[in-house]
């Protein structure tokens, strides 16, 4: 059975609360950029560059889920669908958010430059492929398919809400395999646009299905988040039990595994491999102080949820379930940095304090946004599957 739900009184009160709080959080950041703009441009679209696409990660990560949750079904979507749902509707705002980035692609890419590419000669050989105009339009197409398999998702799935009828159900099942697949095909080609083409010289085939499983990991996670702190509130109070919550430790759970697995194969192939223009990508991130973040990924990104998600007493308690996806956020965003950064700090680890401020800047526009979203969405309740 389906039934839909306003958001209440008490949370609309404490979403606004916390939405003005996200606002002064974006005000802040955005006055500490312009600082950074002024001093150190290079430096604002790298620490750009990662905060980014940490949020967009959530939002796809989100899309990625609610198409699963449409082929499969399950109760674990009745707990997180709506959280789910306003995390991709966001697709918009991070297409805006992305415009910037427009304008620093030859900071950013070196393939971009070209006295550089005139003299290498691999570059020009991926000219066809790596230039501007072509980027932008990849780009473009990449918003698009997201956004029009979110906007057909939220459409159909109302429309379900208000009448129930198994034509609708089965067009979300038949709509949202192929909208996975393509989803699965832009985050490749965009994994490798924004984060492989950073250094152009290196190539991993499987490098577009580590940014997806992060993706996947980081948008389950906030969900999760959101739903525990939530759901002292109504409906999430009557959308959270424990059996949603050991469902959903269970697919945490196993989206942890999926990006240890790719991340582990991606390095034992490359290194095994021994190939110069491969291995040299590695080195740039296990030499001059970079050495550790792998290792604190190993443990916060793998080793210690994949322990504590073993437990059915931790998956089952909200606060517990809650205190792993917070870890798995900060991993997430800890990894993505440690994507970008050595790109440009080939020798020496650094960090910038724009690498503090940016995700903030960017999360606080987000989450106001998402707050925003969430109290204008009717909550879709459902006691079974969209079937």
């Amino acid at each position: 059975m389906i039934e839909t739900r306003e958001v209440s009184n008490e949370l609309n009160v404490y979403l606004d609360r916390i939405q003005r709080r996200m606002v002064i959080a974006g005000i802040v950041g955005l006055i500490l950029v312009v600082v950074g703009v002024l001093l150190d441009l290079d430096q604002f679209y790298q620490s750009y560059l990662y905060a980014y696409l940490f949020w967009l990660g959530i939002t796809l990560g989100s899309l990625a889920w609610l198409l699963i949750h449409d082929i499969t079904g399950g109760e674990w979507g009745v707990a997180v669908r709506p959280l789910l749902e306003t995390s991709a509707l966001l697709i918009g705002l991070m297409a805006l958010l992305f415009i910037p980035l427009f304008f620093g692609i030859d900071r950013l890419y070196v393939w971009a430059r070209p006295e550089v590419v005139a003299q290498d000669a691999l570059l020009q050989h991926k000219e066809p492929y790596l230039n501007i105009p072509f980027f932008a339009g990849r780009a473009v197409f990449y918003f698009i398919a997201w956004g029009g398999s979110i906007f057909l998702l939220n459409r159909w799935w109302r429309r379900q809400a208000q009448q129930p009828t198994l034509g609708v159900a089965a067009r979300l099942r038949r709509f949202s395999a192929p909208a996975l697949a393509l989803y699965g095909l832009t985050m490749t080609f965009g994994s490798f646009d924004w984060l492989m083409s950073l250094d152009p010289h290196w190539y991993s085939t499987i490098f577009g299905v580590l940014v997806a499983a992060g993706q996947a990991t980081a948008g389950l996670a906030f969900a999760i988040g959101v739903a525990v702190y939530l759901g002292h509130f109504s409906p999430f109070s009557e959308l959270v039990t424990a059996d949603h919550l050991n469902d959903l430790g269970n697919l945490l759970l196993t989206a942890v595994i999926f990006w240890a697995y790719i991340a582990f194969m991606q390095y034992l192939i490359i290194w095994s491999g021994d190939l110069p223009e491969e291995v040299v990508w590695y080195l740039y991130r296990l030499e001059g102080g970079w050495n550790w973040v792998p290792l604190a990924l190993l443990f916060f990104h793998f080793i210690v949820p994949f322990v504590m998600l073993l437990s059915s007493r931790v998956k089952r308690s909200a606060p517990r379930l809650a205190s792993v996806a917070l870890l798995l956020l900060v991993a997430e965003l800890v990894h993505l940095y440690w994507l970008v950064a050595p790109a440009f700090s080939h020798s020496q680890f650094t960090i910038h304090w724009l690498d503090f401020v940016m995700p903030v800047f960017i999360g606080g526009l987000w989450l106001a946004a998402f707050i925003w979203q969430l109290r204008r969405q009717v909550l879709v309740l459902s006691s079974e599957t969209t079937g």
